[in-house]
């Protein structure tokens, strides 16, 4: 099951380039045993700054046709890793062929995009960077992998 990570914003050289970089390597190597990954991103901006629905546009271009549509989003579902980990593997055991993670930009997802996703997952009630999403989902898509494939990585 491909993953595809839909960003609003480039993630430049620096701090949460690196650990990105670093988490979905990591994901790579441990999920592909599992039927998991590769992971792909695709960065979106809104150069002319005409807000949300113009991103929304640009997201949905970016997203894999068929993809089933998941939004990081405040509004959505709080989940612990390890209900993280059964969700990707009943995508993956569902014949999902591929998963977009959408992360908008500075003032969220437009509701019509938000709207369309099949699930939302959310880091808590607090409002996060859209790129410290992007290294937090990262995180949790590697530690996801190693519980599915029973690696030492997460504890309980």
């Amino acid at each position: 099951m491909r993953l595809h990570v839909c960003a609003v914003g480039r993630l430049r050289a620096g701090p949460e380039r690196d650990l990105a970089d670093d988490y979905m390597l990591r994901f790579d190597r441990t999920g592909r045993p599992l039927g998991l990954g590769p992971i792909t991103e695709h960065e979106v901006e809104d150069k002319k700054n005409l807000g949300m629905v113009a991103e929304a546009a640009l997201l949905e271009r970016a997203i894999p046709s068929g993809a089933l549509l998941a939004t990081l989003d405040e509004r959505g579902r709080v989940m612990s890793s390890p209900e993280f980990a059964e969700q990707l593997a009943r995508w993956r055991d569902a014949g999902r062929q591929d998963v977009a993670f959408v992360i908008g930009g500075a003032d969220g997802i437009a509701p019509a995009l938000r709207d369309r996703a099949e699930f939302s997952l959310s880091f808590g009630k607090m409002v996060w960077p859209h790129m410290l999403v992007r290294v937090m989902l990262a995180e949790q898509l590697y530690r996801a992998a190693t519980i599915l494939g029973g690696g030492p990585y997460h504890r309980v």
